[in-house]
């Protein structure tokens, strides 16, 4: 039996590689950071890792997850409701809590599990669920697991939202939900709009602070502080695997009811283990390094800043951006695998992006900056970019 389906995936993965979108993988042996070691032993600079706040080998989150190991334990081995709870992990939701200003904080084991399941438990057929057309696929997925009626408004489209929320006062219940910042092109979402629009058509708010969190915001608190919209947003979802420490977690955090029903009812919090202690420890460490000043923050927003600008002066089109997303357009599936492999002769790490992870005819390089990336290594960078631009005819 399985002969005809191999040839059929044979036959299905060669037409991906000849059209220049297939998806390889790299492999590093060091720990992730601005610089990384390769597998062949080779050096390389790395741009393209969402490590936001240059966490992912910050020698306290690695203590304290070796502290908690040694304490207690590896894994829970269980569900919460049955009996994988610790403390540990009611004090990291409460950090959660505290960090963005709401009621109560669920934890999952990633934030595609977060948004996966939070829409059924929630509404029915009775409700409708109001997307943007750039939200992340986790959103995407989650939504289709619910029967509410959808719609879909264009890119941070205020006047397409606002035809929608007219059409959806034929349900009982609505819910407005958007990425706060959209990871392909790094835009933030216009939350305060949003909110206004919400409040005008007696619509719920959601938002995935996957991107934003510990990025956008005076001091990295997101969309809400960016916005001051405390208090006006019921839903957020996020990740630890991010600007968070850069492992994994994920969780959902907003109006105490609405966390509560998903303890019941969501199901990837009800059939998926808890999270290690060790992640929960060093989560809680991780807030209480974020509650001890912006320097991080801060550092992170000068870094694209000056990438940015350099880049843009070097002649390069660029997707406008308020996080640390910098989107390099190349428009071409063929040309943006060829400039990432040229890049990574220039031991410059980064990724191109082809269809189905953007639209076809959008393909691109995304560089994504850090805190840990010094001024050196943002010169290195935009050195090789433009040396490989002009071998490309990319810029002139």
């Amino acid at each position: 039996m399985y002969a005809k389906f191999q040839k059929y995936l044979q036959d299905e993965l060669k037409a991906i590689e000849d059209a220049g979108l297939y998806k390889h993988e790299r492999t590093i042996c060091s720990p992730q950071g601005a610089e990384i070691t390769l597998a062949d032993g080779s050096k390389a600079l790395n741009f393209c890792a969402n490590n936001y706040l240059g966490l992912a080998d910050n020698p306290r989150l690695i203590a304290a997850a070796k502290k908690a190991m040694d304490e207690r334990g590896f894994g829970m081995s269980s569900v919460r409701f049955i009996c994988g709870k610790q403390d540990l992990h009611e004090q990291l939701e409460k950090a959660i809590s505290e960090y963005f200003h709401t009621e109560d904080t669920i934890l999952y084991a990633a934030c595609f599990d977060a948004n996966g399941g939070v829409f059924e438990p929630l509404f029915t057929k009775d409700d409708a669920i109001i997307s943007d057309a750039l939200n992340h696929a986790s959103i995407i997925d989650g939504v289709r697991l619910c029967k509410a009626v959808r719609y879909r408004y264009a890119n941070a489209d205020m006047e397409d939202l606002e035809r929608c929320l007219k059409e959806a006062q034929a349900q009982r219940f609505r819910i407005i939900c958007t990425d706060g910042v959209f990871s392909m092109d790094g835009n933030v979402a216009p939350m305060d709009k949003i909110c206004d629009l919400a409040e005008k058509y007696d619509a719920l708010v959601m938002v995935d602070e996957s991107h934003s969190a510990g990025v956008v915001g005076p001091t990295g608190r997101g969309v809400a502080e960016q916005f001051n919209l405390y208090g006006r947003i019921d839903i957020h979802t996020g990740t630890l695997g991010k600007s968070f420490g850069g492992a994994v977690g994920g969780f959902t955090t907003g109006r105490k009811e609405i966390i509560d029903m998903l303890r019941q009812r969501s199901r990837p919090y009800l059939f998926s283990n808890s999270l290690p202690p060790m992640l929960c420890a060093a989560g809680i460490e991780l807030f209480k390094i974020l509650g001890e000043g912006n320097e991080l923050h801060d550092r992170q927003q000068e870094n694209v800043s000056y990438f940015r600008d350099k880049m843009v002066a070097a002649g390069f089109d660029i997707h406008p951006t308020e996080s640390a997303i910098v989107a390099v357009m190349l428009y071409d599936p063929i040309l943006a695998g060829k400039f990432a492999t040229a890049m990574a002769k220039e031991n410059i790490f980064v990724t191109s992006f082809t269809y189905p992870v953007v639209p076809k005819g959008k393909d691109r390089i995304r560089v994504q900056l850090s805190a840990a990336h010094t001024r050196e290594h943002l010169d290195k960078a935009i050195a090789a970019f433009i040396k490989v631009g002009k071998e490309l005819e990319v810029i002139s």
